[in-house]
Formats: C-alpha cells, structure tokens, sequence
C-alpha cells in the first residue's frame, strides 16, 4: 500500500490516518464538514485534498447509517483498489450494499475494536489500534487482493486481526460493547437526581462502571439502531436476571425465613455465575486474567508523584501489572493500586515503605 484515501475524519478515521501516515503511506482526507478535514491534516494525519488518481485503499470511517451510500459513491467513482469501513455494525450496511446491486468484490467489512469516550479528530491518536482487535469479515466473493490490504492497514496500526462472519460478529459486539454502554449510561443515570451527600461517596467501583457512560449520544444512537435487535436481545437476558435479582432482595428483606434463604441464594446465584463470566473475559496479552495481588500507596496530587512510584517499583525490579487510581473526595490525595505478581507484593511493600511511601491494606 501507498496511498490511501480516509473518508470521516472522526476519532477512528483520523487515527488510522495518522497510524499511516507515520509510516511513510500518503493519506488524503475527505469529509462531509470539510473543518474536520482541515483539522485532521493539520494534526498530520494526511492531506485534505483530493488524490489525483486512484488509491490503492479507501477507508470508510463514517456511522453505520452512513456507510451504504457513502461506500457505493466512491465505488461508483473507482477511487480506489480496494474498499473497506471500519463501522461497529457489520451485516446491515453490507446487505445494504447488496440491495444497490454493486460488485462487492473489492469491498471487505472492518471493525477496529477500540475508542474513547471522546469522538472527533482531536481525541484520535496514532497509538489507539495497537494491541487490540480488528475484526475482518470477509466473504467468499472478497477479492484476495482486497483482503490482504486489508491486512496490511491492520498490520501498519499495529492491531490483531481477527476474522469472523458478519452477523456473528453483530451478536458478538452487541454482548461485549453495546449492552454495556447502555447499562453503564443508564447506572450513571441513576446518579443525575441523586443527593449530593451519596454522589460525593463515589469511589473507583461507580468510577469503573460508569467511565463509558460519557460517551456521544448521538454516536451511540446511530450505532444502536444499527444492531437493535442482537442488543435487544442480550438486553432481554438481563432484564430477566435483573427480575429475579429483584424479587430475591425482596425476599432478604422479608421476616419470613424461607423468603430469606432464597433470596440469599438467588443473590449468591447471580453473583457465582458473574464470577464465572468475568474469568472468561480475555487479561493480559490476551490470557485468562491473573490473580494478582494489590498493593495501594497514598499518594499526593503533585507533579512527578506518578512517574516517581513507578520508578520506585522499576528499581526494585517488580513489573506493575495493572494500575488503578482512586481518588480521595475533597482533597489533593488518592490512593495508587498497584497489582502485581502475588509474589512479588510483600517485597514491593517492604520496599516502597523504606522509600518513604505510605502503604494502604
């Protein structure tokens, strides 16, 4: 690949143009808000104006809504070898493209498994594919060629790919990325008409759970009405959970013994098959999640603070697996969990204590 065409400049759009623009492909940007563009080229993700011939590659980074008829004009332009659009929904947009009866030879679908709360050009980083998944879905008409660009813009982002068929992967990202946000926005929703006194008792767990929550609605409406059916119906599983996760709680709160012991059981229930579940969810490079050990050191809000705790533990020669940053309501103080090797946790502590740092059990 040499050149490349990005039309949508958003966050993904214009960090896969950055990711290939820094190595050395020559990118032109084109969107509907032609500022967006302009603002993208001046972050140095390519050039805004039009390329004078065919690209080899042409990369549709538009919503789901969009995506039929922004791809079939650019094919009916041949502005490209080959084609593909990184939208989160796969198999609506390709049999809207069927519907336009083009030849979808030179197409492939394309989904980067990664984002941010924060959308538009601004928010986008060359860094934001590397490590993560990029799903390709090709079919038994994608032509060979088109699919090993494809490859290749994985690749050039430092991504993983990984192929499947388009609806399963509509079902898929539905569980893993679509219930999620709604049911994180609409915890978070919860705390919109709540009393001061509760809000500012937020600690990292309401954090964890509502981080996604500050996503664009508008985004999210377009994604959504791209997959409703899938979400819906993981949404259903839930709401049925949520049903019986209700009635046993009224069940403790009841005097009656029986009601209380099942309602002990249904709540045990619920919170077993939660751990079950969490197991499953892929840890680091992409292995069952480990068990690690948490040291927490308080830690003032003052610059260099951060990098001098993690020179510390580099010096001790313990590698900080995770970390996580809680931070104390009302004053210029947090604690700092560090999650480590279960082994390497009472030596990090000693250690961090002798270099003057205040260690949390």
């Amino acid at each position: 690949m040499r050149t490349a065409l990005v039309i949508g400049t958003g966050l993904v759009g214009t960090s896969a143009a950055l990711a290939l623009a820094g190595r050395g492909i020559q990118v032109h940007l084109a969107d509907h808000d032609p500022g967006s563009a302009r603002t993208a080229a001046a972050l140095g993700a390519g050039t805004d104006e039009a390329p004078e011939g065919r690209v080899d590659l042409a990369v549709v980074a538009v919503p789901p809504a969009h995506v039929a008829p922004v791809l079939a004009a650019a094919m009916r332009d041949g502005v490209a070898r080959g084609y593909l659009d990184v939208a989160s929904v796969k198999g609506g947009p390709r049999r809207e493209l069927e519907a336009l009866g083009l030849d979808l030879t030179p197409y492939i679908g394309t989904h980067p498994m990664a984002g941010k709360e924060r959308s538009g050009p601004l928010a986008a980083t060359a860094d934001l594919f590397e490590g993560r998944p990029w799903v390709l879905t090709p079919t038994r008409d994608t032509d060979t060629e088109v699919l090993n660009l494809a490859l290749e813009l994985v690749a050039l982002c430092r991504a993983v790919p990984v192929v499947m068929d388009a609806d399963a992967h509509d079902r898929a990202v539905a569980l893993v990325s679509h219930t999620p946000q709604l049911i994180s926005s609409m915890v978070a929703a919860r705390l919109e008409e709540a009393e001061e006194s509760a809000v500012r008792l937020c600690g990292q767990g309401i954090r964890d759970v509502t981080r996604i929550a500050a996503s664009d609605p508008r985004m999210w409406v377009e994604i959504l009405s791209a997959n409703p059916g899938p979400v819906a119906d993981v949404l259903a599983g839930v709401a049925a959970d949520l049903d019986e996760t209700v009635r046993a709680l009224r069940g403790l709160e009841s005097g009656d013994g029986d009601k209380r012991r099942q309602g002990a059981e249904g709540i045990e229930d619920v919170l077993r098959r939660g751990n079950a579940g969490r197991v499953r969810v892929p840890g680091k490079h992409g292995t069952a999640p480990a068990a690690y050990e948490i040291v927490s050191v308080l830690i003032s809000d003052r610059p260099g603070e951060l990098a001098r705790i993690f020179a510390d533990a580099e010096r001790i020669g313990v590698n900080v697996e995770d970390v996580r940053i809680e931070h104390a309501t009302g004053q210029q103080a947090g604690l700092v969990q560090l999650m480590v090797e279960p082994s390497a946790a009472p030596g990090l502590s000693a250690a961090l204590r002798e270099r003057g740092w205040s260690i949390r059990q």
